[in-house]
């Protein structure tokens, strides 16, 4: 590879990685990928604020019940998407070029059989699948969710080439491309929605024909930028070599955010199951459940939006870390954490006293006609279960830490904490004696007994790389 023509240029991507100031660079990486976040996350809250206000605040509650399925096959692009670009960082700092390209190849060829698989359990077992996600036995939200799914799986490869390849695009130090790429899948979504929803009268179904075009168009984008040759490591197929190896090091770089993601498939199943439960006698009307489903979906939009500009500062640092802590120089990795951990609890403060003081107003965003139920339920809920948010930027980047240093299985305990070990008990303890306020009183109690471990842990940490400094 070292005769081919300008792979000088865009070696320098990488290697300024170790070389320029930690907090330009983070600036670089973190700015365009939290663009990019917000951008992607208007994927699922578009369609939610079209459907809200184009079909019924009950096919919101549609659209929550499909979430856990999406997250799913978001937690399988994750393991081999954020696994390959967590190793070609790495392998980039350590000068080890040819790793890199080849954990590259083979993430294209894992994501491309993960899509086509998930397409085909979907299709062959749609009806079994449906039934299972937690709504009471005659919901309406229940035909919303089959209608939609149904249609959402057709475009499962495009969305995971799309969204691993745009994390491997910024691990090599082109942070802008994969920004345009989420632009382009975004703004797809965003012209289609109204389009398919109001003019062709389609409703969710139209939601989901939005989505699957916009993740193809963004996944020919990212595939095009790395079949080039002004990448740092390009796509090569025809030099393509099954390894067994790098597919559980990518698997085992990428598994706390597997991890992570699946984990909290199962809390949105149980949040959507405890909220058909308790949502009828909570909420003093017959479809209670849906309306519940149909707040939560809400909520966790609001969440969503808060948190993706959280997410593009972790991962924006992920490459600084991962390369610098390959290269040995410690110091730049500890400027980096700390600095992102600022960033990241800024926002959440932010975020914070928005939710607190504008609770009514983030509702009617996506239900200006809703039910008096809903707009009851929603805002209350949503300030209790947002109440220890200023904590979650420094848990997300904390936990990124470990994976970055090689050591997944303690980023997996702390991501792991808070969806599972603690929250998951909490909302079944709580729901069984005191309902629907139980259930969301968990999530307060969960942020809070999770701050106080992964502060413990990466106190222990950052002493350590202090040490090493020395």
């Amino acid at each position: 590879m070292s005769n081919e023509p300008n792979r000088g240029v865009p070696s320098n991507a990488a290697t300024r990685l170790g070389t320029e100031p930690v907090g330009k660079l983070l600036l670089q990486f973190s700015i365009p990928a939290i663009v990019g976040m917000l951008v992607n996350a208007l994927y699922n809250v578009v369609d939610r604020i079209f459907v809200g206000r184009g079909v019924n605040e009950v096919a919101l509650g549609g659209l929550s019940l499909v979430l856990p399925l999406m997250t799913i096959g978001m937690a399988f692009a994750m393991l081999f998407g954020f696994g390959s670009a967590n190793m070609i960082s790495m392998r980039l700092g350590q000068g080890k070029r040819d790793e890199a390209e080849n954990a590259l190849n083979h993430c294209f060829f894992l994501l491309l059989a993960l899509g086509i698989l998930v397409l085909g359990i979907g299709l062959i077992f749609l009806d079994p699948i449906i039934s299972i996600l937690g709504a009471q036995e005659g919901s309406e939200a229940l035909g919303y969710a089959r209608s939609y799914f149904r249609i959402i799986l057709y475009g499962q490869v495009f969305f995971m080439l799309g969204f691993g390849f745009s994390h491997c695009t910024r691990a090599q130090g082109f942070p802008m491309i994969s920004m345009i790429g989420m632009f382009i899948g975004a703004g797809t979504n965003i012209l289609l929605d109204p389009l398919f929803i109001f003019a062709f009268n389609w409703g969710v179904e139209g939601a989901a024909w939005a989505t699957i075009i916009s993740q193809f168009a963004s996944a020919v984008w990212m595939l095009s930028f790395n079949l080039n040759k002004r990448t740092v490591i390009r796509l090569r197929l025809k030099t393509f070599r099954l390894s067994p190896g790098i597919i559980g090091q990518i698997m085992a770089f990428g598994s706390a955010q597997f991890f992570l993601q699946l984990v909290m498939s199962g809390v949105q199943f149980l949040y959507n199951a405890s909220m058909s439960w308790y949502g009828a006698e909570a909420l003093g009307v017959a479809n209670g459940g849906d309306i519940a489903l149909s707040g939560m979906n809400i909520i966790m939009s609001i969440a969503m939006l808060i948190l993706m500009p959280v997410f593009g500062i972790n991962q924006g640092v992920q490459p600084i870390l991962g390369y610098n802590y390959g290269a040995k120089q410690f110091s730049r990795v500890l400027g980096a954490y700390l600095r992102a951990t600022l960033a990241a609890t800024a926002i959440c403060t932010a975020g914070f006293l928005i939710v607190q003081l504008f609770p009514h107003e983030l509702v009617r965003l996506f239900a200006p006609e809703g039910s008096s139920a809903l707009l009851s339920f929603s805002p209350w809920a949503m300030r209790i279960v947002m109440l220890f948010l200023p904590v979650n930027g420094f848990q997300i980047v904390s936990a990124n830490v470990f994976v970055a240093t090689g050591r997944p299985k303690i980023s997996i305990l702390l991501s792991m904490l808070r969806q599972f070990i603690v929250l998951i008990p909490c909302m079944l303890i709580f729901g069984k004696f005191w309902g629907l306020h139980g259930v969301i009183a968990a999530a307060p109690v969960a942020d809070g007994c999770s701050f106080l471990l992964t502060g413990a842990m990466i106190f222990l940490e950052l002493k350590k790389l202090r040490g090493i400094r020395a």
